[in-house]
């Protein structure tokens, strides 16, 4: 693979670095030390360092060595998950339940990488901002950026993000034009009955009967509701009710996500849940009470940029190995967010057959940093030319 020689060069640099951030993870809206860390390496660069939109968020701009009006901005995320890493190596996790499970510790490293070459080389006209975002996971770090003015403080064209995936080989991306990622909302359905003796159902309105039914009924919503094409996911991942063997409680919650690409399925879910959660308990004389909330839209790739990022990722990797028929995924991204305000591209880089995201096995594969590193400094160079 074509790896920039420079890249190739630091790449012990990159896993020193990759490895003590992933040491020391911190999740969303305390990634302090990450951000120093990060500050300092773009600061040592050269590179003009930005520090605070989204408390912990760090932004650092280069320009390169021929003038040029045109800006366009690459981003990374930084924030760990609150999962208890279960690997033993050197570098595990020296923060008892918080772990980079998913790879933002490769992430921040790669853009970083691309910060040392390209500060080193400028071989580019215009500007470009690398963004290093906290709160990724759950708490919408790249929104609150776009509300705190990302692109008022840092205007741009366009911009650009990477995510690395298990089971795609190293030295190979994916990419599309149109949704790659799913929307992702959240909801809980508070089941109201009547409590009663076990022995004695029939004093009692027994809302774990009703939150199953519920349950297996909101099912339906995909296989009835939704056109056959489209893509639907209603998954309740909770279910919390009673406290011992012999007594119906008087209230059951559950809980769980939906997934989906386009507004009017969304629009379709949200209204499915109620009505199902609403018209059967109301048959089995139980009540409800439902919260929806709409966390973040689906993650859509612009047509021109998409034909950028995968030039660049051919320079890098070679044609055969950019796919660009990848199935798209019901995982949801907050970069979605940054893709709402301005045109640009989200890709995949492969991480081999490690561990899932999200796995307390996941690392991700040091192999993979200068590829990525030098994906993102052949981006700005043909953006930019």
């Amino acid at each position: 693979m074509p790896i920039l020689n420079r890249i190739a060069d630091f790449q012990p640099d990159l896993a020193a670095w990759r490895r003590d951030i992933h040491a020391h993870p911190e999740t969303a809206f305390e990634e302090h030390r990450t951000a120093d860390f990060v500050a300092k390496r773009l600061s040592e660069f050269g590179i003009e360092v930005h520090r605070g939109l989204a408390g912990t968020g760090v932004v650092g701009t280069l320009r390169g060595s021929r003038p040029g009006g045109r800006a366009i901005a690459i981003r990374a995320d930084m924030d760990a998950l609150d999962v208890h890493e279960k690997n033993g190596f050197a570098h595990c996790s020296t923060h008892q339940g918080k772990m980079h499970a998913c790879g933002h510790d490769g992430h921040t490293t790669m853009l970083l990488g691309a910060a040392r070459y390209l500060a080193e080389t400028r071989n580019f006209a215009g500007t470009v901002h690398f963004v290093f975002q906290p709160a990724e996971e759950n708490e919408a770090g790249g929104r609150v950026m776009v509300e705190e003015g990302l692109f008022e403080k840092f205007p741009v064209e366009a911009v650009y993000g990477m995510h690395n995936w298990p089971g795609l080989p190293v030295g190979k991306f994916a990419v599309r034009s149109g949704p790659l990622l799913a929307s992702s909302d959240i909801f809980e359905i508070v089941v109201e009955g009547k409590g009663a003796h076990g022995a004695m159902p029939h004093t009692g309105i027994d809302p774990v009967v009703v939150a199953a039914q519920i349950t297996l009924a909101l099912q339906t919503i995909r296989s009835r509701a939704t056109h056959p094409l489209d893509g639907a996911v209603v998954s309740v991942t909770q279910v919390h009710g009673g406290d011992t063997w012999n007594v119906i409680p008087d209230e059951v919650v559950l809980r769980g996500t939906t997934r989906s690409f386009k507004r009017e399925v969304q629009d379709l879910i949200e209204d499915g849940i109620r009505r199902i959660a609403e018209g059967v308990a109301a048959s089995l004389g139980a009540k409800v009470r439902l919260r929806y909330e709409r966390r973040y839209p689906p993650t859509v790739n612009s047509e021109k940029e998409t034909e950028v990022a995968a030039g660049a990722a051919a320079e890098v990797a070679g044609a055969p190995n950019v796919i660009r028929d990848f199935t798209p995924s019901m995982g949801a991204e907050d970069f979605a967010f940054m893709l709402q305000a301005k045109p640009g591209c989200y890709v995949l880089i492969g991480n081999g057959e490690s561990a899932g995201l999200h796995n307390p096995h996941y690392d991700f594969n040091d192999e993979v940093l200068p590829l990525g590193a030098s994906y993102w400094a052949r981006l700005v160079e043909r953006e930019l030319a």
